[in-house]
């Protein structure tokens, strides 16, 4: 079984997210989406909620299973058997950052490959950051997330605001 992991905080997880998900979808037997467990990272999800989150916007996908993991990357590739990380690149800008990574990971583990995949010029400008900001300053976020993450927003802005 060919199988990726397609990494990353998901917090939360975007369309754009999404539409690297179904492309990798295509070209693997399974993909992993391992949501990253990072205590020095400030996150409005908890990492059951984002796995919660995922399962839900995933769920037409066959092929695509959700996880959490803590520690190296590596590592949790080579438990999960895993021959490539799938990682979307929305501009010129990520790619310097992600090429670092990429090059880090193949210093530790040389059987793993890195596979950057773009989304939909439609998608290109979105970010979770973006997203989250939009979101708590009660603007509408439709367009740029699944209907559940939506909901998750609006509920936890609104529990914030004390509404």
């Amino acid at each position: 079984m060919l199988r990726a992991i397609y990494p990353g905080s998901f917090d939360p997880i975007t369309n754009g997210h999404l539409d690297v998900l179904s492309r990798a979808a295509r070209l693997f037997d399974e993909v992993i989406m391992a949501v990253a467990i990072n205590q020095s990272k400030q996150v409005l999800f908890s990492v059951e909620e984002r796995v919660d989150l995922l399962k839900i916007s995933c769920q037409h996908l066959p092929n695509v299973r959700v996880a959490s993991f803590n520690g190296l990357l590596v590592d949790f590739a080579r438990q999960s058997e895993a021959k490539a990380v799938i990682r979307g690149l929305r501009a010129v800008s990520d790619f310097e950052f992600e090429f670092q990574m990429a090059l880090m990971n193949r210093s530790l583990e040389p059987e793993l490959e890195a596979l950057f995949l773009m989304p939909s010029e439609e998608y290109s400008y979105i970010s979770s950051r973006m997203v989250k900001e939009v979101a708590r300053l009660g603007g509408e976020v439709s367009r740029f997330v699944p209907k559940c993450v939506e909901a998750a927003l609006k509920a936890r802005f609104a529990a914030q605001r004390g509404a």
